[in-house]
This record gives structure tokens, sequence and C-alpha cells, in this order.
């Protein structure tokens, strides 16, 4: 893939603020309506958020670190990796949902949680917004990221963004089936 990276970091920015203005209408909804799920190893709407917000503990400083140490100058083509493009392309929702393993640790089935999963939400996806703003000053290709399997493998930063937000857009798919909203 490869695209304007200002382009890139627009796109995002706008399905991030789609996904805050999201959670902002979820903060209307009754706990129970919230942790309401469709089946019993299924997971509820709060538990999609606390999943997301999981792995937004991990990116959310990674990529502000790496941003901040980078010394790079931004590119205007962003040209995605084979193993980036790949990550991030596979966290797009399809027609029939394509049901992934999660690891353990970042499973949330069965946990006891509140409205405050919805708060954190936000709060990382405004933390995400920052971040793209701040990525406009640097190299999406030359700046790479750790990602939460394996501290070995390192991706661009634009992949990094493309992988987190597209799996943000999974699991705010996954809450509007289960909500009907």
């Amino acid at each position: 893939m490869k695209i304007s990276a200002l382009e890139l970091l627009d796109q995002l920015k706008e399905i991030t603020r789609q996904h805050i203005q999201y959670a902002q209408a979820l903060t209307q909804k009754t706990e129970e309506e919230l942790n309401f799920r469709t089946s019993q190893d299924s997971w509820s709407s709060l538990e999609c958020l606390e999943h997301l917000n999981r792995y937004g503990t991990f990116y959310i400083p990674e990529i502000s670190n790496r941003i901040a140490a980078s010394k790079t100058s931004p590119n205007d083509i962003f040209k995605s990796g084979i193993l980036g493009n790949y990550f991030a392309k596979s966290m797009l929702p399809k027609e029939k949902l394509n049901k992934m393993k999660t690891l353990k640790l970042m499973n949330p089935v069965h946990s006891r949680l509140n409205k405050t999963v919805v708060d954190e939400f936000i709060s990382q996806q405004k933390q995400l917004l920052e971040l793209l703003e701040k990525a406009q000053h640097i190299d999406l290709e030359k700046t790479k990221t750790s990602i939460s399997i394996s501290k070995f493998i390192k991706l661009k930063l634009g992949d990094t963004f493309r992988f987190v937000i597209y799996h943000n857009v999974r699991h705010v798919e996954q809450v509007q089936k289960i909500l009907n909203l």
C-alpha cells in the first residue's frame, strides 16, 4: 500500500473522531445494556471496549515514546511494510466476521466492568488523536514500534497506527451489532 502520509493520518484521525463520538453516545446507555452479551461466551459491549483499552495501554505509550525519540523528517509518501500491511488489513472486519483468538491477557470475557471502561476508551482515543497530530512531523516509515506480541518484531509507525485503529474499527462494529445501534 502506498499513500500520501498526510492523507493516511487524516483518514485515521477521522475514524478515531467517529469512535470518540460513538463512545460518547454509549455513556447514555445503562451498565446493564453495556454488559449485555448475546451468548454466554460472547463479549459484552464493555468487554469489547475493555479489550481495546488493554491494547491501548500497550500501544499508546509505545507510539508516544517512539514519536518523542524520532529524529526523522516527514516523508510525503507512506509505503506500508509487508508484515505491517498484513496485520493492519487482517484487523478490518469482513462481511462474514473472521473470528480471531486473542491473547489470554487481552481477553476480558466475564470481567466485572462498569462505565469507566467507556471513559477510558474515550480518553485513549483522544490520546491517539494527539499522537496522529504529532506524527505529521516525523517519518512514518523510518520510525518503528514494537508490537504487543513480540518486542523483537518492529513495524513502521504508519502500519502500527493502521493496526491499532483498524482493530478499534473491528470491535466498535462488534459493539454496534451487540447493541443494534
